[in-house]
């Protein structure tokens, strides 16, 4: 085994692996850019080295840097983890050269299934089922139109290099493929330096299932069943599980054997993930599925595989890199329970799903029968940097219906307060219908996108208890006195208080009453409830609200306030109340940058005429393109930024005349 291993990533990945090799005894490196210096991954690794500046190109995506790094400090094997150089066949060779071992498979493996349109060709040899489609060298645009033409809409547009949803767009129409094939080129080239495509037929409900595989050095090739990963957004993975719900023992068998074949079409050997397409009719299992990829490394959602196979994946990477042959035979691997893996982003799915930045000032999961994997702890920043996740979510249980329900539960115990996050989404999203009665498909989330993503609005019991929070009345010291706290003494009737609080629905007005120190009138939206204080603790109190016992906890910093009710995330500001009426929000002439980021496209000049909801930005930011509207039927002002040039939050970057276009 390996004396000293160095991670050449970051995040919930690097802690991963660094815990694992601890248990080996092996000795841990990790790396880190300047946005990354007080991580938790590198408090966790044994030594840390310092690798650039935060932008990944400088840092992380840095072959030289991070090889001469391993050198520095003697590390005799890299793990790659995933993302960043984990499929760069450049990588896997410099770190061979340099005398050190990869826990990856060969440099010619990751060719041979790097290039979408080389891997479908070569898996059509093996006798691999691929999606229909065009996937040659000629990349022309008017060429791929005609290509699209012939598959029949609706089609897809995939980068051939890379993954992750980069690079690819669902196009419908005929005329609308000339704009998509050009956003799908652009971000497959600053994804991966690649802007080829492929075209493939679009299939309206189908399922995602990948097979996980695993080889060694000795020509053993074995798969550790399937996942689910259908519930997808942008084609990014939400939700994840194993075993496949519905999933024929026939169908599991054809689709093994199918990735072990993959796999062995090019001596594979290491952790990989055979992804097909599976052409689903009303939650039936046909025998129609797809090859689309093969990722060559170790996948974001493996903890669904270790939960229902009892085995440790990283563990496995590191034997088979050492040169040991693969633990179990195919007959010894089966499959025992249920497990979801939910991914924690922070994020607004209200506002379109865009990344959040800012501090995490309160962390906190639950601690039974839950496993998290994270890269970050209380009081760590979400920095625009780098990809946006908190932490994954993984529940176990003998069933799937048992697994659910201890993922919804899970999900409604953690407060994450601070940032935006996704919890809520994710919630609501284990309720979803046809997800409960294991008919997830990849248009799942786009068809319920208004109810899965609307905004959290309180209701009246908790701008009722938003209010007596901001007073302070519920913190747990003795001398908190309601007479005191809710305004000056008065000769008649109770002392009383007007709060203003904003919130996801607006702005609202609530009016506190005090009746003595633990009971309050509240008289909040159309509502006017009685409170009762029953017992008060840090962060929280139980109360009584309109006779029902309610928990409450709660996060406050300065003006912003979180409060976790009932399972629910719910996000207040509490306006100064010497600051005037504006709501802070942006006017309609004015696009500003919602977050840092770099401009990729300009698509106005000044003095043109545009349409409400007319594209006149993108921007790239945490990892994906974000398009920047007209808020409004106008005429531009001003363009203050031109392409290339990097932004800080709230930037305007474009402003349209005041009165509207004639």
């Amino acid at each position: 085994m390996f004396s000293k291993l160095l991670i050449a990533n970051r995040g919930e990945i690097a802690c991963r692996v660094i815990r694992a090799a601890h248990r080996f005894g092996i000795g841990t490196v990790a790396v880190y850019s300047d946005a990354d210096d007080e991580a938790l991954h590198v408090a966790l690794a044994d030594e840390a080295i310092r690798i650039g500046p935060a932008p990944a190109a400088e840092s992380y995506l840095s072959i030289e840097r991070i090889i001469a790094a391993a050198k520095s400090v003697g590390a005799d094997a890299i793990h790659p983890g995933y993302g960043f150089l984990s499929e760069n066949a450049d990588f896997a060779e410099a770190v061979r050269a340099g005398g050190m071992v990869f826990v990856g498979p060969s440099a010619d493996a990751i060719r041979a299934m790097g290039l979408k349109d080389a891997a479908k060709a070569l898996m059509e040899r093996a006798g691999v089922p691929v999606v229909p489609g065009y996937h040659g060298e000629v990349q022309e645009a008017d060429f791929l139109a005609a290509r699209a033409a012939d598959v029949g809409y609706p089609v897809l547009i995939k980068a051939r290099a890379g993954g992750g949803g980069k690079g690819m767009r669902r196009v419908d129409r005929q005329e609308d493929f000339a704009q998509a094939l050009e956003a799908a080129r652009r971000e497959a080239q600053a994804a991966f330096g690649d802007g080829a495509v492929l075209i493939e037929r679009y299939l309206t409900r189908p399922r995602h299932i990948e097979v996980q595989v695993f080889g060694d050095r000795h020509g053993n090739v074995v798969h550790l069943f399937e996942r689910d990963c259908s519930l997808q957004r942008r084609h990014q993975k939400v939700i994840e599980e194993a075993p496949a719900p519905g999933m024929t023992a026939e169908v599991r068998r054809a689709m093994g054997e199918a990735a072990v074949r993959a796999a062995q079409a090019i001596g594979y050997v290491g952790a990989g993930t055979v992804e097909f397409i599976a052409d689903v009719t009303d939650g039936l299992w046909p025998n129609r599925f797809y090859f689309m990829e093969m990722n060559t490394r170790l996948q974001v959602e493996h903890p669904v595989t270790e939960a229902v196979t009892g085995l440790d994946l990283v563990e496995w990477q590191l034997r088979v890199a050492a040169g040991e042959p693969l633990p179990k035979r195919q007959s010894e691997i089966g499959i025992n329970g249920w497990s979801f893996e939910a991914r924690i982003y922070a994020e607004d799915p209200a506002k379109g799903f865009l990344p959040a930045t800012g501090q995490l000032n309160h962390l906190s999961f639950p601690d039974e029968d839950v496993r998290i994997d994270s890269g970050v702890r209380q009081g760590d920043m979400i920095t625009p940097y780098y990809d946006p996740l908190i932490a994954k979510l993984i529940v176990r249980a003998a069933s799937r219906s048992a697994a659910l329900a201890r993922l919804q539960q899970s999900l409604m115990a953690c407060r994450i307060g601070g940032i935006a996050t996704n919890l809520d989404f994710l919630v609501r999203l284990t309720g979803e219908h046809d997800f409960r009665s294991g008919r997830p498909d990849t248009g799942l989330i786009d068809r319920q996108i208004e109810q899965l993503a609307a905004p959290a609005i309180p209701g009246d019991d908790a701008l009722a208890l938003a209010a007596i929070v901001s007073t302070g009345l519920l913190q747990p010291v003795a001398s908190k006195d309601p007479w005191a706290s809710l305004g000056h003494w008065q000769i008649w009737g109770d002392p009383d208080r007007t709060v203003t609080v904003d919130h996801a629905g607006g702005r609202s007005v609530v009016t506190l009453k005090a009746r003595g120190r633990d009971q309050f009138a509240v008289h909040a939206g159309a509502s006017t409830l009685p409170v009762l204080v029953l017992e008060r603790f840090e962060d929280g109190a139980r109360l009584e609200v309109a006779g029902r016992r309610r928990a409450l906890r709660y996060v406050r910093q300065g003006e912003a306030l979180t409060l976790f009710l009932d399972g629910r995330t719910l996000l207040f500001h509490l306006p100064d109340p010497f600051a005037g009426e504006h709501s802070g929000e942006a006017a309609d002439d004015e696009i500003i940058a919602p977050m840092p980021g770099l401009i990729k496209l300009v698509r106005v000049g000044a003095g043109e005429a545009v349409a409400k909801g007319q594209p006149l930005v993108v921007m790239e930011a945490m990892k994906m393109e974000l398009t920047l509207s007209a808020m409004r039927e106008g005429r531009i002002a001003n363009v203050h930024v031109t392409e290339g040039a990097q932004v800080s939050e709230g930037t305007v970057l474009v402003t349209l005349h005041e009165e509207a276009a004639q």
